[in-house]
């Protein structure tokens, strides 16, 4: 839920996408390690920031899903931006079957089906609309987001902060890139409050996740970003999505909602049959 707030702050600040970048991922990054020192002045089981040669790789996939998300927002539609990103869902799904042996049953092979259907036609859609470019990175920012997902399932460790730390990476792209052109944000408040909360509240929560369920169903939370953040960047911008891109878009939330209603209410094989083992 916290993370549908994220797309309609950057767009309230009315900034350039370099220094929208340097900002949010530096406030992210003093955030974490304000809250994580806290939280070990006050108990001595608070998570490694970054566990291990596997966290690092973690924490720079993050970050780099940070710069292709805001590529995505400046090129593309919001719309486009959300529907694409629910693709990390099918992401996750294939990579913890290919990597981790979690081998996903029919019903997710059709609904992966179905999804890629709706990506090819709000990505064909920008060919013709000047948007190719955004929906590119968006469709990389998802598969790099899964990536980091399944990592950290492997590895079985909390990557709550390591998500955050990752910020990083991205800052110092966004340094680099504004080092010339100085920092151009006329609301600069929304994105500390972005940075500040939004992100530290949402990110911590997907990157710990895979500790508890299996990838592919911490990326279902996605779905919310995908019916929400359009809907408020409808009501605050009155940013308005292509018909294809509605379309394409349909398709992706009905297949999600499918099969998040089969995974509720379907009879659920034994684990043994179903090939997902979840840790005790």
């Amino acid at each position: 839920m916290a993370l549908t707030a994220d797309i309609p702050l950057i767009k309230l600040s009315h900034g350039e996408p370099w220094s929208i970048l340097m900002l949010r991922t530096g406030v992210t990054f003093v955030a974490a390690l304000v809250i994580w020192a806290v939280w070990r002045a006050l108990s001595p089981k608070a998570p490694r920031l970054i566990p291990g040669r596997t966290g690092v790789v973690v924490a720079a996939l993050y970050g780099l899903s940070s710069v292709a998300f805001i590529i995505g927002v400046y090129n593309t539609s919001t719309a486009d931006l959300v529907f694409i990103l629910a693709f990390v869902t099918a992401f996750s799904a294939i990579l913890s079957w290919i990597f981790l042996n979690e081998r996903p049953p029919l019903v997710t092979l059709v609904t992966i089906a179905v999804m890629i259907l709706g990506v090819l036609i709000i990505v064909g859609d920008g060919i013709g609309h000047g948007t190719l470019l955004g929906d590119l990175a968006a469709l990389a920012a998802a598969l790099i987001i899964a990536t980091a997902i399944t990592m950290s399932r492997a590895s079985g460790e909390d990557m709550g902060f390591t998500a955050l730390i990752g910020a990083v990476f991205p800052f110092a792209v966004g340094v680099a890139m504004v080092a010339d052109t100085g920092c151009r944000i006329d609301a600069p408040w929304w994105i500390i409050l972005d940075g500040g909360a939004v992100m530290p509240i949402s990110f911590f929560c997907m990157a710990a996740g895979p500790r508890y369920i299996a990838g592919g169903e911490v990326a279902m939370f996605y779905l919310l970003e995908t019916v929400l953040a359009p809907i408020w960047v409808w009501m605050i911008f009155a940013e308005v999505p292509s018909t294809q891109s509605l379309v394409g878009g349909a398709i992706l939330i009905a297949a999600l909602i499918a099969h998040s209603l089969w995974q509720l209410f379907g009879k659920r094989r034994a684990p043994d049959e179903e090939g997902v083992h979840y840790p005790a």
